[in-house]
């Protein structure tokens, strides 16, 4: 077994960690124990009861931060030129089509989301081996691959998240920063929450929302609640 840091013998120190705490809580300790000279993103783990084999099974969603992430997102949007000046004035980091097909091809993704438009899926399909495993592929059930592309940088830019069920069964997403003042990380959690119930499947069996646990980049995992967290 690792040995552990001074400052990873701190932070477990200051709380229980067999304890099941609210989420109140949980996120108070959560900023007692980050000790990173950076500002740790505030991460949220909830373990759901379905098989994400089974595609009647698969949670997959996005929702809009009361807060924001606290991170700058870039936003590219590769689409048909009469829709170009549509997204710059959105405030779409780069935009346009051919040209970043091509540097997609040769290597680049040094953006955070890409929005696209139904029409040039069959070329962007293509990037799909480049993209997939980077999280960045447009998705219409997120609403990256829509006509409004100036409403999807807006809300890209306003704090727009999109998760997706692990292979293990566990919805993992960051929703926000450590620096947020405590009510803030509260509300953003619970947006996050409330959509993940909202996508119950309904083939999905017996407890949905098994377990839920908060940290930080490199905290300890806090224990929250389950039901208490959920029925708000």
């Amino acid at each position: 077994m690792a040995k552990l840091s001074k400052k990873q013998k701190e932070a477990f120190a200051k709380f229980d960690k067999n304890k099941v705490y609210t989420l109140e809580e949980a996120i108070s300790v959560v900023k007692q124990i980050t000790y990173t000279k950076f500002d740790s993103s505030f991460d949220i783990d909830v373990r759901l009861g379905v098989d994400p084999r089974k595609a009647n099974q698969m949670v997959r969603g996005s929702v809009t931060l009361p807060h924001g992430t606290g991170k700058t997102v870039r936003v590219l949007v590769l689409c048909t030129p009469d829709k170009e000046e549509e997204a710059k004035a959105a405030g779409a980091d780069y935009y346009g089509l051919d040209e970043y097909i091509t540097k997609i091809k040769g290597g680049w993704t040094d953006v955070d989301v890409i929005i696209t438009m139904p029409s040039v899926m069959p070329k962007v399909g293509a990037l799909g081996r480049i993209l997939g495993p980077r999280g960045l592929m447009p998705n219409p059930k997120t609403g990256t691959v829509t006509m409004e592309v100036g409403k999807a940088v807006q809300e890209a830019k306003a704090g727009k998240i999109d998760f997706k069920v692990d292979k293990f069964g566990i919805i993992h997403t960051a929703v926000g920063k450590c620096s947020f003042d405590e009510n803030k990380i509260l509300e953003n959690t619970r947006e996050v929450l409330q959509a993940i119930i909202k996508l119950k499947p309904s083939a999905a069996k017996g407890t949905y929302v098994k377990s839920i646990t908060v940290s930080s980049t490199m905290s300890p995992g806090v224990k929250v609640d389950t039901k208490a967290a959920t029925l708000q």
